[in-house]
């Protein structure tokens, strides 16, 4: 593979690394306040003992759960995605000590 074709690759992840590791930031502070609003919303719950109170800590659990999933799925890509670039770097690295020879 050539050089130039490994490099632009190395430059694509290493930019879409940082676009999911802003994302997993914005993921962190949603999830955050999702599980606080699901702890009210069982506290209400439980003293309300209404229908309508059960309703919404279902649905507010089930929109932690959601998010959950999605900032289980940035951690995965951004793990897939670095272990891509160490295979890039890697071949740079074969590459130039070739060159070196």
């Amino acid at each position: 593979m050539k050089y130039t074709v490994v490099e632009r690759q190395l430059k694509e992840v290493g930019k879409r690394i940082s676009r999911y590791k802003d994302e997993l930031a914005i993921a962190d502070e949603q999830l955050n306040h999702l599980q606080d609003e699901a702890t009210d919303a069982r506290m209400r719950s439980l003293v309300s003992e209404t229908a309508i109170a059960d309703q919404d800590r279902r649905e507010v659990g089930q929109q932690v759960e959601s998010m959950n999933r999605h900032y289980q799925y940035l951690i995965s890509e951004i793990k897939n995605l670095e272990e891509r670039q160490d295979q890039l770097l890697e071949k740079i690295s074969k590459a130039t000590a070739g060159r070196e020879l």
